[in-house]
């Protein structure tokens, strides 16, 4: 918990019960949650939270560059506490939504023509391999 308090302090942010929640949550839950994933699990333990106020404090979280949004999927927003160049893969079977750890070869060629980047989006769609298994032991 204590790891949470700093890096809100860091970004000067007011320490809250439900922003601490949600960090430990994004924490601690890799599946790239929603915004009602996170607001139906925290309500089960706090119930007098409320969707707006998880909302804004993704939000803000989002604004301070503590957390990352990801839009694999048309319209739907789901957030990401890991913020180092990553990728994703989307299992069209399952849905579940996996970090990839692969290097983007272009990052270095665009930094030495001077961008600083800030953020990197790569997002792969198929099977994953549990649900290849699956399909395997079905046949």
């Amino acid at each position: 918990m204590k790891d949470y308090i700093n890096l809100l302090k860091k970004h000067n942010l007011k320490i809250t019960p439900q922003r601490l929640a949600i960090l430990k949550y994004l924490d601690t839950h890799y599946t790239h949650p929603t915004v009602d994933e996170i607001y139906n699990t925290l309500k089960k333990t706090n119930p007098s939270l409320s969707k707006t106020t998880v909302y804004n404090s993704l939000e803000i979280l989002n604004t301070h560059h503590i957390i990352q949004p990801l839009h694999i999927t048309g319209h739907e927003r789901r957030y990401d506490l890991r913020k180092d160049i990553h990728h994703h893969f989307l299992c069209r079977s399952c849905g579940n939504i996996q970090d990839l750890d692969i290097n983007c070869p272009n990052i270095k060629k665009i930094q030495e023509q001077g961008y600083n980047i800030e953020e990197v989006h790569g997002y792969f769609k198929g099977i994953c391999l549990d649900c290849q298994k699956r399909e395997e032991t079905h046949k």
